[in-house]
């Protein structure tokens, strides 16, 4: 029994371990920390620049020493036959003799050291590595910023479906109760059934919302785990509340921020490419170089008509050999010209691109800038409005069941109040996000990677 409950923990316990790692509750900041370390994309971001690292060596090594050994064994199961003249024997002039020349069998063991002397396109592929790890790199920062932002988008909308709910469900009792009163006055005859029935059309709208608003937050919920990268139906519980987080994102000097085109993310990826094309330049450039390499080999031979190969006794024949190989490009029909010339068009496609991405940044930034400077502005005349609203409700509520207002103006002025709720939620996301667009384009987040 002891043993196959040591069993059972080794096969659970990297189950349980991340079940302990994983937290189930997170404030925003803990949630961007969470999904940057566990976030699929993310994590094979970073994966891509291992791989990154490791071709890069790979490249690296191709121009270090390379060592091969080989052995070739050999079984002439019919040997060729060969006819010379046959006084060469003290044979009769004109006649021939067949003859059979060496052994039936042999075996040959080589070692070969090779080396690369000079080779223009192993100099442009060690660059091309170096800069293939740097964009890697620069993926793994786009991947963590767009994570980054995801996350902002998915926590708060659940938030914004949480607040919902807890609106609508105060929202449906206060109905309730204004339904419940209005039945009254109108079964002792003081109140029109059209009233009652005003107050039914409003409250079954209100518990549509709600079961619709339920369900979009278990989805919101889902949302949030895949982007953390836990399991979507992991129940996780959020420390932070929207209106929290509205004010603390607020921030009137991020306006003010100067950007710097070259230090965003986008630039350098475009940058990268620019570069990219500059090797593909210089690679086909030095196609047209010579390239020379050396090699030194060594090795032994075994000849019998048996198979004695391992025999003490058995002779073996070393030799060995050193040589060096140059191959100069001549003419290749205007091939390589060709292929300088279409690297040369891409590169000049490049350039233009990283000019076009220059400016498409710098309108970026001026978008999210005007788009995060409205959000806050929405936000305070939405706080504006939502107090206007509950005051105008109010007084028509009295005003009802005093008799001085109708069913209708009270529908209408509730009507008008869960609008400036929902706009109010609303208004309080979009400055939050307005604000992760806006670092995001700026590229003045310090990422825990970075």
């Amino acid at each position: 029994m002891t043993f196959r409950f040591f069993i059972f923990l080794l096969l659970f316990s990297p189950l349980v371990g991340f079940a302990q790692q994983a937290p189930n509750s997170f404030s925003l900041q803990e949630a961007i920390d969470f999904a940057l370390e566990n976030n699929r994309k993310a994590v094979n971001a970073q994966w891509d620049i291992e791989a990154a690292k490791a071709q890069k060596w790979e490249t690296t090594a191709t121009g270090l020493p390379q060592v091969s050994a080989a052995v070739d064994y050999q079984n002439f199961l019919k040997q060729q036959v060969q006819v010379i003249p046959a006084e060469f024997f003290g044979g009769t002039p004109g006649e021939f003799t067949e003859v059979v020349f060496g052994t039936k069998q042999s075996m040959n063991a080589t070692a070969t050291l090779s080396q690369k002397i000079f080779d223009g396109s192993y100099l442009v592929a060690l660059q091309s590595a170096k800069v293939f790890l740097d964009i890697s790199k620069n993926a793994k920062t786009k991947t963590d910023l767009e994570v980054r932002k995801g996350v902002i988008n998915a926590y708060g909308n659940v938030l914004l479906a949480a607040e919902s709910v807890q609106i609508l469900q105060r929202n449906l009792e206060v109905l309730q109760k204004n339904l419940d009163e209005t039945t009254k006055i109108f079964e002792n005859g003081l109140e029109e059934e059209e009233s009652v029935e005003q107050l039914q059309i409003t409250l079954a709208g209100v518990e549509s919302n709600l079961k619709n608003v339920s369900r979009m937050k278990t989805l919101a919920h889902q949302m949030l785990n895949m982007t953390l990268g836990l399991e979507i139906n992991r129940p996780t519980v959020l420390t932070d509340n929207l209106e929290r987080l509205t004010q603390e994102h607020i921030s009137l000097g991020l306006l003010e921020t100067q950007a710097d085109v070259e230090n965003t993310i986008d630039y350098q990826i475009a940058e990268n490419d620019k570069i990219s094309k500059e090797l593909l330049l210089k690679l086909e450039k030095s196609k047209a170089l010579p390239t020379l390499n050396a090699f030194i080999n060594g090795g032994y031979s075994a000849f019998s008509d048996d198979f004695t190969f391992f025999d003490k006794d058995q002779t073996w024949f070393g030799s060995s050999l050193f040589g060096v190989s140059l191959n100069v490009p001549i003419f290749s029909s205007g091939m390589r010209s060709a292929a300088t010339q279409r690297a040369k068009i891409n590169l000049e496609k490049a350039e233009i691109d990283l000019i076009d991405k220059e400016q498409s940044i710098q309108f970026e930034i001026a978008s999210a800038k005007s788009d995060y400077q409205f959000a806050i502005e929405d936000y305070d005349n939405k706080k504006q409005n939502l107090r206007l609203a509950e005051r105008i409700e109010e007084k028509n509520q009295t005003k009802f069941f005093e008799g001085i207002s109708s069913s209708f103006e009270l529908r209408q002025a509730q009507t008008q109040l869960y609008a400036a709720q929902q706009e109010f939620l609303q208004a309080m996301l979009d400055v939050i996000n307005a604000k992760a667009e806006l670092e995001t384009a700026l590229n003045t987040v310090q990422l825990n990677n970075q």
